[in-house]
């Protein structure tokens, strides 16, 4: 599968880079600095993150700086610095969670994704594997939320069938 049918690469570096669909974005906010955290919320729809180049033209098109721009970025677990696949995966892993196996969940997802260390998206940037201390569903633990899909008392087995579900639609075996 061609990365950039999964989702548009993120702007170029170097000399000749484009930022269009950020300016787009900064333009339909009208460059309001009181609308910085809508702007980084619709750079992180376009580009699934919030690269570094972004932030600082954010910055600059709005006159605040840099810092202040990271430290939002930074300060709301919303927002992310690193590239996300196309479907997040988030297994709980709070107290009830945990107790009730989470880490069952987490293990044979890894392997079959194979992400292995601090890698938590696949190279295909399809996926992204993490592991939260809570998603507020406490009763329906483990549970596993991908993307919006919230997911209950989740066993092995079927956090596998989750993602085979979600290889099987994107014309993965």
């Amino acid at each position: 599968m061609d990365e950039n049918a999964v989702m548009d690469p993120p702007p170029a570096t170097g000399p000749g880079r484009s930022f269009e669909k950020v300016l787009r974005i900064l333009d339909a906010n009208r460059r309001e600095k009181g609308r910085l955290l809508p702007i980084l919320q619709a750079v992180q729809e376009e580009y699934r993150y919030l690269p570094e180049e972004v932030m600082n033209l954010v910055a600059t098109s709005l006159g605040i700086p840099p810092a202040k721009v990271y430290g939002v970025a930074t300060f709301y677990s919303h927002f992310a610095l690193e590239p996300k696949g196309k479907y997040v995966i988030r297994v709980c892993d709070g107290t009830a969670c945990h107790v009730k196996g989470s880490q069952d969940l987490v293990d044979p997802l890894e392997a079959r994704l194979a992400l292995t260390g601090k890698r938590k998206t696949t190279p295909d940037m399809l996926f992204t594997l993490e592991t939260v201390s809570c998603l507020g569903a406490c009763g329906l633990a483990p549970a596993m939320v991908v993307n919006e899909d919230i997911h209950g008392q989740v066993k092995a087995g079927q956090a596998l069938a989750i993602l085979d579900g979600l290889r099987r639609q994107e014309g993965l075996s």
